[in-house]
């Protein structure tokens, strides 16, 4: 079969004109390939959560706030912060990264987390993530905290999650601080709040 852009196309779910680099809060859901259930391995859960604190570390514009990694998939929370204004959570000892938008940050993590568990299991050049990814951009400090909310409870409902391959599964494990009361172990407030 030979290309046809008519009928072979992918349409972007990304909104036209937003720019993705600009700071801000932003939910993302990212899936397992076939949605196998790989993070049933504490050895790769714990793999896929050490790439997500990993963003944190290796990109100075980006905070993570609540997130779950889920038996085959993972929510979380990106936020970007402007550190061209100052917005910098370090001191100013090397020279300001460029801001990588929404996109190449999710890129950066699968990469990084797909390489590594790929390693483990021996299958290199597999992918362990499915192609695309789910992002809402967030409003307002209500909306990120309904967000927040859902990621902790949403282990509490993964024997009905329609990303629960198996209804019989046990439930996952949600990372140890996720009940913890709000503020303890997040970053900055959104851009202009309060």
């Amino acid at each position: 079969m030979t290309y046809d852009p008519a009928r072979h196309h992918r349409r972007s779910i990304r909104l036209r004109e937003y720019d993705y680099a600009q700071a801000g809060a932003y939910f993302v859901t990212l899936v397992c390939k076939d949605r196998e259930p790989l993070f049933e391995d504490d050895r790769l859960r714990d793999i896929v959560e050490e790439a997500w604190l990993w963003l944190r570390d290796r990109h100075q514009h980006v905070d993570l706030d609540e997130y779950v990694v889920m038996p085959n998939h993972l929510h979380g929370v990106i936020v970007i912060r402007d550190v061209r204004r100052g917005g910098s959570r370090t001191a100013p000892t090397r020279r300001p990264q460029a801001i990588k938008p929404l996109g190449r940050l999710v890129g950066a993590f699968k990469t990084v987390s797909t390489r590594r568990i790929n390693a483990i299991r021996g299958m290199l050049g597999i992918p362990a993530w499915q192609r695309n990814y789910y992002e809402h951009i967030i409003r307002d400090e209500e909306e990120l905290n309904r967000i927040r909310q859902y990621v902790i409870e949403n282990p509490l409902h993964w024997e009905q999650d329609p990303e629960n391959p198996m209804v019989v599964r046990a439930g996952p494990r949600a990372r140890p601080n996720a009940g913890a009361p709000l503020g303890d172990h997040r970053g900055p407030p959104l851009p202009g709040a309060p």
